[in-house]
């Protein structure tokens, strides 16, 4: 697996092979087939991968916490809804989500765990979204996750390997 202070380097050295990549499984992927198959190689890969080692996405990205879940967010951190606001938040109204103020993530710990714990948010959980239906529609979301993520970044090589892909270069 890919070290986490590489992956965005080496993703972008693939980038136009990778964007190769999405228009080929635009053109020649079963969308059922290849859910499939991201969830099979999520499933695989994450089996045995530590992301508080890691935490790129935490570190890369503001973090968001959808309307809905302020509520048991606060509670978690002992706070009412209007202290996480204040201390952490920034309202997104168009999104009916909060963003955090920082980059890094305000939640991330120095140990890599999440301050919201098991009350993390349900977009936190999911992230990369590799084992979300509708990928195949949704590869910009993946392409932008290989980017930040080793395992969404392994996940993309094994499918090249598995579709047999070759970029062809240009000289």
């Amino acid at each position: 697996m890919l070290n986490p202070d590489k992956v965005q380097s080496e993703a972008k050295k693939k980038e136009n092979e990778n964007m190769k990549f999405r228009t080929f499984l635009k053109c020649n992927a079963n969308p059922e087939k290849l859910d499939r198959q991201f969830a099979r190689l999520h499933s695989e890969l994450f089996a045995n991968y530590d992301c508080s080692k890691c935490r790129n996405c935490c570190k890369m990205y503001y973090g968001s916490i959808p309307e809905n879940e302020l509520e048991k967010a606060a509670s978690h951190l002992k706070m009412t809804v209007k202290e996480l606001i204040d201390t952490y938040l920034i309202e997104e109204k168009v999104e009916q989500t909060y963003s955090t103020k920082h980059i890094p993530c305000d939640f991330l710990e120095k140990d890599g765990s999440c301050m919201l714990g098991d009350t993390k948010p349900e977009n936190c959980k999911k992230y990369p979204y590799t084992d979300q239906p509708d990928r195949l529609a949704s590869m910009y979301t993946v392409l932008e996750a290989v980017e930040v993520c080793p395992v969404a970044f392994e996940i993309l090589e094994q499918l090249k390997k598995e579709y047999r892909f070759r970029s062809r270069k240009r000289y």
